[in-house]
């Protein structure tokens, strides 16, 4: 028999069910042609391979057969030479060293079919396809093992071309068995070519659950629910890999209330295939991603807590950790925590991700004192129980905390890093995150997207132009910038003035701008004076069919106020109600009375202000009292203080800009009440200063 350590090792995520079935009924002892056979055969099973927890019995006694049918053939006759030959590439290959195992197998003077299938299939798990198919055509004596390597190689890497490869290829083989059919309808299915799968299921002489689970999850992936959902019902045999995978697939295509329909009527036939925990954790999950919390909670109550019920009669399955995390995490997603702890109390045996669920959820609901409580009691935290502390003491602001679990941390990850400078940078530590930054790289840790986007952030306000380009360059060297990162790039030159550089990246971005690269780069414009080429934007943009923001329409209104576009500061603003239906905000009007007051229209101004719908802030009555002390309106400027004063009754602006425009009027008993006025409210002149750069 073989044994469990190796099934465990290879087949660690299979179902129970699934593992007693390998195990039963084979006698071989523990050698590399075993270990090899298990590989390749895996290799060429395509339907599990990426969810290997849903094996159930008929996949697990077909994986079995076609292991052991050959190993009791063909064991007993294998030279030992060549056995540790095709032990040493199996190890070599599996420790990712490929062109050690190709020299090793380049010096080899006895060589079998499993030798060479050996060497193929380190060609084939690294899809280097082009030395897979040169080794495949050196094979001296290829057997249906070779012909499928080299197919599912073909099919496991999309394209029209490589999908074309493997069917020729098919085509050419001299015999094939269900692994061939199933790795090409699989192939056909992964690049979504379904009417080429369904032909060749059809021509199929003998199917089994595989090409079944293969035809199903093809056309959920490809969108074709109805399809699935018919092909699943048509199955001869079903068994809970097939439920799992129609159900997951319909959560993924929204329909979760059909998703259940099936779960039931499936468990209503009562078929008697497998288990069927995974579906009904896979749909506990689903919809508590969905926001369905109240669902998914009744689902979970449905799930047996004991595998015997109350007359000790065997049930078919039971709760496990899984069940109990999924819908903890549904409470956590819907930020009701003390229904996701009155099931953590609840809970039996725990592992790592209910502990971090739990974790992550009070640190986003800012309740940093019951994550730390929580973090405290962990017997073993890992990474992710590390990276959520302390980033609930950057959201928190503790930073002095936050960093120190940070240098306590056993073992730190990108992660980690990323979240220490992310929140430095937040809270304002922007020397600090910059000196952590410098300590990574001494570290040799490498930065990612997340780190240079902090940085850049940094940057921008701080506007450190040098400092910005510098991290420009390692953006280059490290990383393709994606959408983000660009956007910060724009953001981190416009902040700094050199218009020209963000324009640049901007042009470079081509077709993959977002309208956040559109607001930044017209934001940048606006902010420096370019009125024209701001506006000018803004119409490219309308050209393009980007939808604007309501952010889009500030920039938009302060390019008018800068470039005195009266009509035209009120055309947008009416546009952007009329047009695209974006209600004005606090800013729009403060945007607007500073376009209309500026130049001279300040009675108008004062009206826009008496019909706001909200209620005026510091920016709006700032903007009219900027433009009184122009135009030397003191009656409106008196209202605009007096509306200061109240917003802000610490601040002395307000008093002085009306103290001084009374002066300029020699209105000297006017001047003489705002002076006593501050000293009644112990109002005091701020001092004026001015910062140099020592650089």
């Amino acid at each position: 028999m073989v044994p469990s350590v190796v099934i465990h090792h290879h087949l660690s995520g299979v179902s129970v069910v699934g593992r007693r079935h390998l195990h039963r009924g084979y006698q071989t002892p523990l050698n590399a042609v075993v270990l090899n056979h298990f590989q390749i055969v895996l290799l060429n099973y395509n339907m599990p391979l990426h969810c290997p927890r849903l094996w159930g019995k008929k996949q697990c006694q077909f994986i079995a057969n076609r292991i052991f049918s050959t190993l009791r053939t063909s064991d007993s006759q294998v030279p030992p030479e060549i056995r540790s030959s095709n032990k040493k590439i199996t190890e070599l290959i599996r420790s990712g060293r490929l062109e050690d195992a190709r020299a090793f197998f380049n010096n080899l003077s006895l060589r079998n079919t499993v030798t060479w299938n050996s060497m193929l299939t380190g060609y084939v798990k690294l899809r280097e396809i082009a030395k897979a198919r040169n080794f495949f055509d050196e094979i001296p004596v290829k057997d249906t093992v070779s012909w499928n390597l080299m197919i599912s190689c073909y099919v496991s890497c999309r394209g029209r071309r490589h999908v074309e490869d493997g069917r020729y290829l098919f085509d050419k083989m001299p015999e094939r068995d269900v692994i061939s059919w199933n790795t090409m309808i699989s192939g056909y299915a992964k690049n979504g070519r379904m009417d080429d799968a369904l032909m060749l299921f059809h021509c199929m002489p003998e199917k089994n659950v595989v090409t079944w689970n293969a035809m199903i999850t093809g056309f959920l992936d490809n969108g074709d629910v109805k399809r699935a959902s018919e092909l699943f019902k048509r199955m001869p045999e079903r068994d809970a890999a097939s439920l799992s995978a129609l159900v997951s697939g319909l959560i993924q295509n929204g329909d979760l209330d059909e998703a259940e329909n099936v779960l039931f009527e499936y468990e209503r036939l009562g078929d008697k295939e497998g288990d069927l925990i995974h579906a009904y954790n896979t749909l506990i999950a689903g919809y508590g991603q969905k926001g369905r919390v109240g669902d998914a909670r009744r689902l979970f109550d449905q799930i047996p807590l004991h595998s015997d019920d109350a007359s000790g009669r065997k049930l078919r399955f039971e709760r496990n950790v899984v069940s109990w995390n999924s819908i903890i995490m549904s409470y956590v997603k819907a930020g009701d925590m003390l229904s996701a702890r009155e099931l953590f109390d609840q809970m039996g045996a725990r592992d790592n991700v209910t502990w971090n669920t739990m974790i992550s959820g009070y640190v986003n609901v800012s309740d940093t004192k019951a994550a730390v409580k929580l973090f405290s009691e962990m017997k073993t935290p890992d990474a992710l129980s590390w990276n959520s502390i302390i980033s609930g003491f950057a959201q928190a602001g503790k930073m002095e905390l936050a960093f120190d679990h940070f240098l306590r941390m056993p073992q730190k990850t990108l992660v980690s890093w990323n979240t220490v400078i992310a929140g430095y940078e937040k809270n304002g530590g922007f020397k600090e995150a910059i000196e952590l930054f410098v300590h990574m790289q001494a570290e040799g840790e490498r930065p990612d997207r997340h780190t240079l986007s902090s940085l850049l952030s940094i940057c921008a306000e701080c506007a450190d132009q040098h400092l910005g380009m510098q991290i420009h360059q390692l953006v280059t060297k490290i990383v393709i910038p994606d959408v983000p990162l660009n956007n910060s790039l724009i953001t981190m030159y416009a902040r700094c003035g050199v218009i020209c550089e963000a324009r640049t990246v901007f042009n470079e971005m081509k077709f993959q701008k977002d309208v956040i690269s559109w607001n930044a780069m017209v934001g940048g414009y606006a902010s420096h004076g370019y009125a024209k080429e701001a506006l000018d934007l803004f119409e490219s943009m309308k050209r393009f069919k980007v939808k604007p923001t309501y952010i889009t329409f500030i920039s938009v209104l302060s390019a008018c106020a800068h470039g005195g576009l009266v009509e035209e500061g009120k055309s947008y603003f009416k546009s952007m109600i009329l047009d695209f239906g974006i209600e004005p905000r606090v800013e729009h009007f403060a945007s607007l009375v500073d376009v209309v007051g500026r130049y001279g229209q300040v009675e108008e101004a004062m009206e826009i202000i008496s019909r706001m719908p909200v209620e005026p802030d510091k920016a709006v009555w700032g903007a009219l009292m900027g433009a009184c002390r122009v135009h030397n309106n003191v009656e409106l400027a008196r209202v605009a203080a007096e509306a200061l004063m109240r917003l802000e009754p610490e601040s002395s602006g307000p008093y002085i800009l009306l103290y001084n425009m009374y002066a300029d009027c020699e209105r000297w008993k006017d001047a003489d009440e705002i002076r006593m006025m501050m000293e009644k409210n112990s109002i005091k002149k701020e001092r004026g200063y001015s910062r140099v750069d020592s650089s």
